[in-house]
């Protein structure tokens, strides 16, 4: 098994130091709100600067929920260019250039940060390594709303009434699909009672439990993802003993 206490290490960094920042920029919007004194042009630029960073803490959160994850690198894309998006954001908040290429860029920036945002959140709600199709169609979905939000950035020509008409029903699609998976990940491995669906009859004592939840966080892994691959393990061994112990084709026993 992969040791992910590294990878969970760096997720409580990252995520201490999310909470910190906005934390801080939080401090300084309601400094100015209490402030004394009119409520100016610079108030107002703190408080744009506490909603940006407000916004880049919850981006990071999300893509920090894919850390050991096989798709983990749309989450190190994601805050590569949501720095971009932010940085773009506070230049324009504090006075600099406000050019059309700068609100273009932070626009494509933008768009890219809250797309892989979603994604990064569909893949952890749906575990490590399953991605069903449902899932791959709503990524597939996200993708495309995307770049069909890019292109009128960019002020590409000849989009009509059908180019609009088909993004609005991706976008639906895009919708769906997030709602019904978050859903289904969230409640749908739950029973009415709030625990979780299993046989009956398979109860573990109360040190077992423990030590399996223990071990499962240590490993960065839920319960049954823990459970499932200490059980493949055992059965791999087993086949392997059964093998050695078998007699040779064509041998007898003395």
């Amino acid at each position: 098994m992969t040791d992910l206490r590294p990878l969970k290490d760096l997720r409580k960094v990252a995520s201490g130091l999310v909470i910190a920042s906005f934390s801080i920029a939080a401090l300084l919007g309601i400094a100015v709100l209490l402030g004394a004194g009119s409520f100016g042009e610079t108030e107002g630029r703190v408080l744009l600067t506490t909603l940006i960073v407000g916004v880049e803490s919850i981006a990071v959160l999300c893509y920090l929920s894919v850390v050991g994850h096989r798709f983990a690198f749309l989450g190190a894309v994601g805050v590569l260019v949501s720095f971009v998006a932010t940085g773009l954001a506070l230049w324009i908040t504090w006075g600099g250039s406000s050019a059309t290429s700068v609100w273009q860029g932070f626009g494509i920036s933008l768009t890219i940060a809250a797309s892989l945002a979603q994604m990064c959140l569909l893949l952890a709600t749906a575990g490590r390594t399953r991605v069903s199709p449902p899932l791959w169609a709503t990524l597939a979905a996200i993708t495309v709303v995307a770049v069909m939000v890019i292109l009128p950035i960019l002020e590409v020509d000849g989009l009509g009434d059908t180019y609009w008409r088909a993004f609005g029903v991706v976008a639906i699609l895009d919708v769906l699909g997030t709602v019904v998976l978050t859903a289904i990940g969230v409640f749908g491995k739950r029973d009415h009672s709030g625990q979780p669906i299993g046989p009956a009859s398979l109860q573990l004592g109360e040190a077992v439990a423990t030590r399996v939840s223990s071990t499962a966080m240590t490993m960065g892994l839920s319960a049954d993802e823990l459970i499932s691959r200490a059980l493949e393990a055992y059965e791999a061994a087993n086949n392997a003993s059964d093998k050695a112990d078998f007699p040779p084709s064509g041998t007898s026993d003395l």
